[in-house]
């Protein structure tokens, strides 16, 4: 019965790591991002995020993003300085356009969110990170 299970890919779908201008704290911060690089609409998307160390842990945040168009971002959170060095995941959940529900997990590791890592992230047109 397994095998008769169809678990559809995400593809052309990331989680990025973007620093930009923050207008309310007045300063450069880490944002993440939900980059939908597809032609389809992700439909219903909902992102869960959370953070972890060797013996400390961040609060689970529970995202609504609604619909995203094809070729188009969406702006999930803030990513605090002090929770670079954490382990974060984002657990993405949508349903495509033929109303399959997709879901994958993506992971920032420990410290690797950092300028000098910076790649061109295609739709923001801005440099980032790319989560795993």
């Amino acid at each position: 019965m397994r095998k008769d299970i169809e678990i559809p890919k995400v593809i052309d779908v990331h989680i990025v790591a973007i620093k930009e201008w923050d207008k309310e704290f007045l300063s450069q911060n880490w944002f993440v991002y939900l980059v939908n690089n597809s032609s389809n609409t992700l439909g219903t998307v909902l992102v869960v995020s959370r953070g972890n160390d060797s013996d400390r842990k961040t609060s689970t945040l529970r995202h609504g993003l609604g619909d995203i168009t094809p070729f188009s971002a969406a702006k999930i959170e803030l990513l605090p300085d002090e929770v670079l060095g954490f382990t974060n995941e984002y657990l993405l959940t949508f349903f495509n356009d033929k109303g399959l529900l997709h879901d994958k997990t993506f992971v920032f590791n420990a410290f690797v969110i950092k300028e000098e890592s910076a790649v061109q992230i295609p739709v923001i047109e801005q440099a980032g990170i790319v989560a795993l």
